[in-house]
């Protein structure tokens, strides 16, 4: 069964733990909302930024690491808020409910509803963006987890198909002015794109993408993490159409995905979906071969 304590970690000292026999999950509440660990016992799937943990108050931004809940499009001013002030809990059948203060800056509010399985390494998250202005806003729920360096993202193509069947293009991929194509820590396929973190590289790159397939993995040290969200055909994305994204840079890979872009009205709230599924014995992917042997049969079990 799931099972929820209290503890401190890493110099925060009212953090939550739930847990089974499994997994375990850390969520901060002296600042957030915030999930600082996730793994098997052991080694955290989640990046950290040590020279973070611990800290509390001011209006200093500062990353943490770990998993956090944002709305897009980014902007310095909205984007960048920080998350330094105490979070309210409260404890739930399966998991937690954490609500942080409404933000000054924006008006907007942020939840996390986060449920852990009794018996498997999954844990479900619902994200929820409430509008406390007098005015409606235009927005779009954008979860990132920070993963642990030194692990290779993978994002999924829509299916190919051979010409001339496949007249119309069918694929979206997304450029920052700083993302360059050349960079070897890309690896192209046919079916998958592969991005792999490397601590001797520090120039950042990023990628955005529809991807219909919703799902998007992580492995490192032979441990398949992935994610799974709601592609939502024909809705407005932020970022020119991207519902996920991955970023890299000397310290850290992130797997980001994204709501619709949605007109919240005053007093309402947006949700945005992920679950979490973690596996062992799984190899780091150098193409399209190594993920359709070992990362496939993992996500056709979850829809069987």
């Amino acid at each position: 069964m799931s099972r929820v304590d209290t503890m401190a970690y890493r110099g925060w000292p009212n953090c939550c733990r739930l847990w089974n026999d499994s997994v375990e999950l850390i969520v901060t509440t002296d600042v957030g909302p915030r999930v600082i660990r996730f793994g098997f016992t052991g080694e955290n799937e989640l990046g950290e930024f040590p020279e973070h943990l611990g800290q509390m108050g001011s209006d200093e931004f500062r990353l943490y690491g770990g998993h956090r809940l944002w709305h897009a499009p980014e902007s310095l001013e909205r984007t960048y808020c920080p998350d330094n002030a105490p979070v309210v809990l409260e404890r739930q059948a399966d998991g937690v409910r954490i609500l942080q203060p409404t933000e000054p800056r924006t008006g907007i509010q942020k939840e996390m509803v986060i449920s852990l399985s009794p018996t498997d390494a999954h844990v479900c998250i619902v994200h929820r963006l409430w509008n406390r202005n007098l005015w409606a806003v235009d927005l779009a729920a954008w979860a990132l987890t920070v993963m642990a360096p030194g692990g290779t993202a993978v994002i999924p193509f829509p299916p190919r198909v051979p010409y001339p069947e496949g007249l119309l293009p069918n694929s979206q991929l997304v450029l920052w002015p700083y993302t360059d194509l050349t960079d070897p820590r890309w690896g192209w396929g046919r079916k998958y794109i592969l991005l792999h973190q490397d601590s001797t590289k520090p120039s950042p790159q990023k990628l955005g993408a529809s991807v219909a397939d919703g799902w998007m993995a992580h492995v490192r040290n032979d441990r398949l993490f992935v994610k799974t969200f709601r592609h939502v055909a024909g809705a407005t994305y932020p970022d020119l159409g991207s519902s996920a994204e991955t970023f890299t840079d000397g310290r850290m890979l992130e797997l980001e995905t994204l709501s619709p872009v949605t007109r919240v009205e005053p007093g309402s709230t947006i949700e945005h979906v992920e679950n979490w599924l973690l596996w062992r014995d799984i190899p780091t992917p150098r193409g399209d071969d190594d993920v359709d042997r070992y990362i496939l049969p993992k996500l056709a079990r979850l829809q069987a």
